[in-house]
């Protein structure tokens, strides 16, 4: 009798055991997602926007820091502030002369950073870094509210005529909340102004074209991209999808890094958990158990396992037409600017792409940098910003470059 309860005790334990071996099984299979880096651009350390909204500039000088090091494999840390301060001013101009109907705020694009580093220069972060106001880090909620308010002033024309000091007024504001012009300094023993530094760094703003992809307007031709911050109207280059993401895929494959502007309003878009997706929300690859589960869940469940960030999920195939009604939607907008820096893949070998963010790196899971999927790319993309030679010459040569 002893003998017998010995062994029913042994062969539970075993059942046991297997059964807590197959939990392990399930949980591994499950396990959220990891990423495993192919290959990475040169580029200069995160940085933090904070609480600005100019992401765009620091995207811009972020791609800009990239070339000047790929070009002179030197690390400088640039001015995000200065283009800040160069479109504001120039956007209220324009903001005026229309009337008003403009979008006036802290947006814009990686066409204002260009037009800033062509016309006024470049400086480094040492010379302008913005952070007048006793903050440690960018906040420009009142700065913001105060140009906008004092442009609508301006507007209302109570002189019944313009003066011809309201420019210096505004531009009086900005020197207030970013701090005195510099309009010469020193840098590592020597002298500059903006235009003689800008030609210290080879950085060549005519190098550079956006490009993007949309079946409302003919390709291989440029046209205006219909966005809001796209204040001054600047044009990008449309080509066929499959032939954006050939030159994104070339440019780092070559040592280039991209400029992204994208929509990160999506629900597959997690910054916590470090990855940007877009889920299959109807998921056709599911089988046996797994199909028995899924079936058996309230849609409201499902969206909830889907959007959970917990195991490895299909995503949606993203095709021209799709990402199309997105954009006429109003669904991809253009939220957010960051930087492509390099390449990467899941534990399932699926394809992704590491980015560099603007929102600081301070407790995020990867320091500053997410991972966008390569069907999140191709559905969210509204552009990219590349060098000339980072184009494919035989797409270089359909758009007439």
């Amino acid at each position: 009798m002893k003998k017998t309860s010995q062994v029913l005790l042994l062969a539970l334990l075993v059942l046991l055991m297997i059964d807590v071996t197959a939990q392990e099984a399930e949980i591994k299979e499950k396990k959220s997602y990891e990423f495993t880096v192919l290959s990475e651009v040169p580029h200069t350390p995160v940085t933090s926007q904070y609480r600005s909204g100019t992401c765009w500039s620091f995207a811009g000088t972020a791609f800009m820091e990239a070339e000047i090091l790929r070009i002179k494999n030197q690390a400088f840390d640039l001015s995000e502030m200065f283009s800040v301060r160069h479109v504001y001013s120039s956007k209220a101009k324009k903001y005026v002369r229309l009337h008003g109907n403009l979008n006036l705020g802290p947006g814009g694009g990686f066409s204002d950073v260009l037009m800033v580093a062509g016309e006024f220069g470049i400086v480094p972060e040492s010379a302008f870094n913005g952070l007048v106001i006793g903050e440690e880090k960018h906040i420009h909620g009142e700065m913001d509210e105060v140009l906008k308010n004092y442009a609508d002033a301006i507007l209302k024309n109570k002189n019944k005529k313009l003066t011809p000091v309201w420019h210096d007024g505004f531009n009086s504001l900005l020197d207030t909340y970013l701090g005195k012009y510099p309009s010469e300094f020193e840098f590592e023993n020597k002298k500059y102004n903006p235009k003689s530094f800008a030609l210290s760094t080879s950085f060549n703003p005519e190098d550079y074209i956006e490009l993007t992809s949309f079946t409302h307007q003919p390709f291989y031709k440029p046209f205006i991209l219909e966005i809001p911050d796209n204040w001054m109207w600047s044009q990008v280059y449309n080509i066929p999808l499959e032939e954006l993401i050939e030159t994104l895929n070339f440019a780092l494959n070559n040592g280039y890094c991209v400029g992204w502007d994208a929509d990160v309003s999506e629900k597959g878009f997690s910054w916590k958990n470090g990855v940007a997706i877009v889920p299959e929300e109807k998921p056709t690859n599911l089988t046996g158990t797994d199909k028995a589960e899924w079936d058996a869940m309230t849609a409201a469940d499902k969206l909830k396992s889907i959007y959970s960030f917990e195991s490895i999920v299909q995503e949606k195939v993203i095709t021209p037409e799709i990402r199309q009604i997105g954009f006429d939607n109003l669904e991809t907008t253009d939220d957010h600017l960051m930087l492509i820096v390099g390449s990467a893949k899941d534990q399932n070998d699926n394809p992704y792409y590491k980015v560099k963010n603007s929102w600081g790196k301070e407790d995020h899971i990867y320091k500053g940098y997410f991972f966008a999927s390569s069907p999140y790319i191709k559905y969210k993309t509204l552009s990219i910003l590349v060098h000339k030679d980072a184009i494919p010459k035989a797409i270089l040569k359909k758009i007439g470059l």
